[in-house]
Formats: C-alpha cells, sequence, structure tokens
C-alpha cells in the first residue's frame, strides 16, 4: 500500500486490474485504491510477472503493507508474507488517527456492457458507490456518460440517509487536510516571502500567441506561471524536494503539484512530472488533463505520492494575494494571486500595468529567506521574456 501524501495512514483495496501470471511493465496500472482523496491508480515501477496477490478488494490495511508479489521473467515464485511489511523508514511520516474505511462500491453486474460506458463514467460510479445497471444513459446509443452518473449519484444521495458510522467522502477528506495542515503549521518553521511580478510582456505574449491557436489550445497564465516556477527552482533546488527524518532530501525531478479544488469541496495536488523540461503548450495541455482527471478520481499515485513543491493559484477566485501551508514532506509552495491592472512605475513614468502578487512559504530549515528571495526574483525575470519559456 503506498504512502500517498503525508495525510493518509491506510487504504481499501477496490479492485485488482491485474491477476496472477500477467505480465506487467513499468507504468501499468495494477490495481484501484480507495483513499480519503478518492479512488487512485496504483501503478507498477519495474517490468515483471505478477506472481501473487496478497490483500482482497473491500480489505483495508495500513501503508507498507504488502498487495502484490512481483517477480522477473525467469525468476522462482516466492511465497507471499502472511502480514503487513513494513516500508522503509524514509517512506514512513507521521499522520492522523486512521479513518474508518468508506463502504465498497456495490459490484457492478457482469451483464453491464463496457462499450456502453465511458472510462470516466466507470470510474466516477466506482468513486461514488453507483450501480451501473441502475443508470439510464444519455449518450449515442444509450452509452452512460459522467453527468448520467452525477445525476444518478445526487438522486441516490438524496434518497438514501447516511448509515450510522458511515464516514462521509468529503468529511473524511477535509478531516484528512485538517491533521496535515496541523502537523505543518506544528512542526514546520514558515517563513513567508512575497513579490508583485509585472505581467504585461507574458500577457501580451500569450494574447499573439493564443490567436494562432484553437480554443481547446490556448494557454492560460497559470501554464507560463508554473513554467517559469520549475525552471526556477533549478536555481534555488533547496526548495525543491522533502524534509524526512531530519534532513533535506532533493526531489529526483521538478514535479510540481497543482492544487485543485474538487467537487462536494476538499483540495488535491497532484503532480504534473518534470515541469522544467516540458514546454507552456504541453505542461497546458497536461495540466488540463490532470484537472480533468482529478475531478473525475482517475488519478495515478505517483502524481499523489511525487510532487516535490506545490502551487496553488486562486487568482480565478478574486484572490489578490495567497499565502499557502506547506505540505509535507514538501518544504515549499507558491501561491498565486489574481492579474489585476494598477499604477505601475515602467521608465519613470506611473501607468496602468497588469500585475500579479507571487508568494512563497518556505521550510526554514531546508532554506532561508535569502535564497527564497532569489528563487521569487527568478521567477519574476522569466516572465519578463516568456518567449524562452
Amino acid at each position: 500500500m503506498p504512502l500517498l501524501g503525508a495525510d493518509m495512514e491506510a487504504g481499501t483495496l477496490v479492485e485488482w486490474l491485474k491477476h496472477p501470471g500477467d505480465a506487467l511493465k513499468r507504468g501499468d496500472i495494477i490495481a484501484v485504491v480507495d483513499t480519503a482523496k478518492g479512488a487512485i491508480e496504483i501503478e507498477v515501477f519495474e517490468d515483471g510477472v505478477l506472481d501473487s496477490t496478497c490483500i482482497e478488494p473491500g480489505e483495508h490495511v495500513p501503508v507498507g503493507t504488502v498487495l502484490a508479489m512481483i517477480r522477473g521473467d525467469g525468476t522462482p515464485a516466492v511465497p507471499a508474507p502472511l502480514g503487513p511489511l513494513a516500508p522503509p523508514a524514509s517512506a514512513r511520516l507521521p499522520g492522523p488517527p486512521d479513518l474508518p474505511a468508506p463502504p465498497a462500491p456495490p459490484a457492478l453486474p457482469v451483464s453491464e456492457g463496457r462499450a456502453r460506458v465511458s472510462p470516466i463514467a466507470r470510474r466516477m460510479a466506482a468513486e461514488l458507490g453507483v450501480n451501473l445497471a441502475h443508470v439510464t444513459g444519455t449518450g449515442s446509443q444509450g452509452a452512460i456518460a459522467r453527468d448520467d452518473v452525477e445525476r444518478a449519484a445526487a438522486a441516490l444521495k438524496a434518497a438514501t440517509p447516511p448509515a450510522p458510522g458511515v464516514v462521509d467522502r468529503a468529511a473524511a477528506m477535509r478531516a484528512a487536510i485538517a491533521a496535515a495542515m496541523a502537523r505543518s503549521k506544528r512542526d514546520i518553521p514558515h517563513y513567508y516571502l512575497s513579490t508583485t511580478i509585472d505581467m504585461a510582456a507574458a500577457m501580451a505574449w500569450l494574447r499573439t500567441t493564443n490567436e494562432q491557436r484553437t480554443m481547446e489550445q490556448r494557454l492560460l497564465p497559470i501554464a507560463l506561471s508554473i513554467r517559469a516556477v520549475a525552471l526556477a527552482l533549478r536555481d534555488v533546488p533547496e526548495l525543491n524536494g522533502h524534509w524526512a527524518e531530519g534532513t533535506f532530501r532533493k526531489g529526483p525531478g521538478i514535479h510540481v503539484g497543482c492544487a485543485i479544488s474538487l467537487r462536494g469541496g476538499g483540495l488535491i495536488a497532484p503532480a504534473l512530472h518534470d515541469a522544467d523540461q516540458k514546454d507552456v503548450g504541453t505542461l497546458m495541455r497536461d495540466m488540463r488533463d490532470l484537472v480533468a482527471r482529478a475531478r473525475a478520481g482517475s488519478l495515478k499515485s505517483s502524481e499523489l505520492s511525487d510532487p516535490t513543491i506545490t502551487v496553488t493559484n486562486l487568482g480565478d477566485q478574486g484572490v489578490d494575494v495567497a499565502f499557502g501551508i506547506i505540505y509535507p514532506p514538501q518544504v515549499a509552495l507558491v501561491g498565486l494571486g489574481r492579474i489585476v491592472e494598477r499604477p505601475w512605475v515602467a521608465a519613470g513614468k506611473v501607468e496602468p500595468r497588469p500585475l500579479m502578487t507571487a508568494t512563497l512559504s518556505a521550510d526554514h530549515r531546508a532554506s532561508d529567506g535569502h535564497r527564497g528571495g532569489l528563487f521569487l526574483a527568478t521567477i519574476d525575470r522569466l516572465l519578463q521574456t516568456p518567449e524562452n519559456l
């Protein structure tokens, strides 16, 4: 059972997507696990053969419990362990008290046609506990779409009072977030910095670039900002990584976590992997995909366990300045406010310019204000030449 963030202590196995004897390749999805964050796809990180499964669907087990045994081709089979296997100390983080397991979603009938249910609808049904056999599809040839599942879930919630002892998904996520944030403020010595960035060059470049793109391909300012954050981390690597076992550990890559609000409340911050190696267009495409899958409950385990820094953008909510709380074991968080026209001195003249406030919340154990200030200044400098991003 992987550790999918500091607020996770245990998870429930929903289903196996591979079976003993199946060949596996790095990146294959082997199972779906239910956590307070939703249904998460579990990846494998090496090639081999699924030798055996150790946990049955519906079981609620602690982080570190062996779920399955994988062996390399030609390697003799190994016996499955009889109980939980503790993960390395570096993988274990203190967490909140274990939350009661949410009820397992009802089994879908075998007769339910897979070709008539969209993948997103199928995942949402598992997430929301909707039996697809009772859903009427409104898509092409009666196919069940995401909207159909959402309507069925709303009707089910309205018609069925919560059973005693059953934990509401939103309440469970809120409790997990509360525990992680309280621990962050208690254990991490935060320091805070902010800077105002002139976004005139960035906005002009976006207007020109978007004129040559289709509506689906158009870029938003957040893509430029994330690209600038990723490149600035190359100059200030002590903000990119984790604090574990009393020391800072530099991230294996620059994996920017994007804070995403979920339907029904709650927040999740999955990773845009290797953000410094992707151009702005690719980041925009990947971010749209990440937001859609986060809200549909189809994230991968690596997207939750890999972030090395988090970016939260509240500008679209009309917020001018956002000072965030660091998500452990990360050591930094960047907050972005709205872009608003204000008076600005440029070339000795006062004129209206589109301005954005960028903030940094950082762990004083891993860095100091001088390095944090350099990081914000680098983001500012990069956004003045958006054509180079």
